[in-house]
């Protein structure tokens, strides 16, 4: 018997459509910040150590690259194309910083279909204030109906 959970079920293959989008925000923490230098063993001082950063280009200290991509995965994960697609690859360039306080907004988009092997390229940008602070492309495996 197959076992349904359907408040764990996001879109599948054939219901995705070109220009759908979804966003998932967060309001990046200090705790978030030292949270991730804890998990990750990454304790550069530029994301840490206010009084290094002060005399760095950007004046103080910023959130972590990759705890801001980390959104990304957010969205996509939970929904669009949401819970049973997989990661197959990712592209990010970091355009500007991120401040502990600063609410980014992730966004994926899609951008094509590809039925032969159910995947889909989504654009994914992380925005604050409007600004688009990463800008990348996603590889993802969507579950068609029946799988």
């Amino acid at each position: 018997m197959l076992v349904q959970f359907p408040d764990l079920e996001g879109y599948k293959f054939e219901d995705l459509k070109i220009g759908m989008t979804a966003t998932f925000s967060r309001t990046i923490t200090e705790t978030d910040l030292r949270t991730f230098a804890g998990m990750s063993g990454d304790t550069n001082p530029m994301h840490l150590n206010e009084e290094y950063a002060a005399r760095t280009p950007f004046g103080g200290c910023i959130v972590y690259g990759m705890l801001t991509a980390s959104l990304i995965s957010a969205v996509i994960g939970t929904k669009l194309p949401g819970p049973g697609c997989i990661y197959l690859g990712q592209t990010l360039k970091f355009t500007a910083p991120v401040r502990v306080g600063d609410t980014v907004y992730a966004t994926a988009t899609v951008k094509e279909l590809l039925p032969e092997k159910h995947r889909v390229t989504l654009t994914t940008q992380c925005l604050v204030k409007g600004n688009i602070v990463i800008d990348g492309e996603a590889l993802i495996k969507v579950p068609a109906r029946g799988e």
